[in-house]
């Protein structure tokens, strides 16, 4: 029994501090996410593009006086070689960054949004940007499910506006049994992951790309049960803007053409190349 009371403590410690980081990280995204919807409650007019940016391990972030994220430097990429002015406006809710696209205050939404039959109906996607895969976030340890079909009655958590509950949808369809989705209206994809990390929630379903970047900071999570087949990842403009994503395509394949540079921007965020999208 004495054996087992500094395991405990370990954990406790851990426990608050995990929950210390959430808290921060709450505050300093909300804070981010406040200055952004002020500046873009207007469009900027002229050229300029405003861009909503999801802020993520993958997509954008900032540490100390350094800003980064694949999507943010490949757009600073695009941006340098064509002369295109954008202006990024940082969101954390995926759901903030889509209503902004419907009412005309962005022009771009760049997000861990995998593009789907269902929502090309509602979007015009740009050509696939990089390679994704939904994965389920749980602790690790004995109790860690090893199967999909081992969701049968559990509940999963999403972003509020992610695909992903569509899928999940069609998982509970073809495992035979239902599968509970919790849709969070107040936080992204990292902030589920530190719930999951804290014990605060069971599972999380996110992008594999955000689980890779965070699995260093969270080491107590498994995220090896898949969810979703590969995945393309493009950027969204509303639907009737197609002069803008061919702008968009064009520009895209312009840094690809710079085959140097490009993968070793995907090799810097994904450890490797998509051969699919190099050409």
């Amino acid at each position: 029994m004495n054996r087992q009371q500094p395991a405990r403590r370990g954990q406790m410690i851990l426990y608050l501090v995990l929950l210390a980081v959430v808290v921060a990280c709450m505050v300093g995204l909300s804070l981010c996410d406040r200055p952004a919807g002020a500046i873009a409650s207007q469009p900027s007019g002229g050229d300029t593009l405003d861009i909503a940016i999801e802020y993520s391990p993958v997509t954008y972030y900032t540490y100390e006086d350094t800003l980064g994220g694949y999507n943010y430097d490949l757009l600073r990429l695009m941006s340098a070689k064509t002369g295109q002015p954008m202006k990024f406006h940082p969101v954390v809710t995926l759901e903030k960054a889509l209503a902004g696209l419907d009412d005309g205050r962005y022009d771009v939404v760049v997000a861990q949004f995998p593009m789907t039959a269902g929502d090309t109906a509602r979007f015009a996607f740009t050509n696939p940007v990089y390679i994704d895969q939904q994965v389920l976030v749980q602790r690790r340890g004995n109790n860690a499910i090893r199967s999909q079909l081992d969701l049968a009655g559990d509940t999963v958590w999403v972003v509020k506006g992610s695909p992903m509950v569509g899928r999940i949808a069609s998982l509970s369809r073809e495992i035979g049994d239902t599968i509970y989705v919790h849709v969070d209206e107040l936080y992204g994809p990292e902030q589920l992951m530190m719930m999951v990390s804290t014990g605060e929630i069971r599972y999380a379903v996110v992008n594999r790309s955000i689980a890779r970047a965070m699995a260093s900071r969270l080491p107590n999570l498994d995220r090896s049960v898949a969810i979703s087949l590969s995945q393309f990842q493009s950027w969204m403009v509303a639907k009737d803007r197609h002069a803008l994503c061919d702008s968009l395509n064009r520009w895209l394949g312009q840094v690809k053409r710079d085959t140097t540079t490009y993968l070793s921007l995907q090799r810097r965020y994904f450890g490797g190349t998509f051969p699919t999208l190099a050409r």
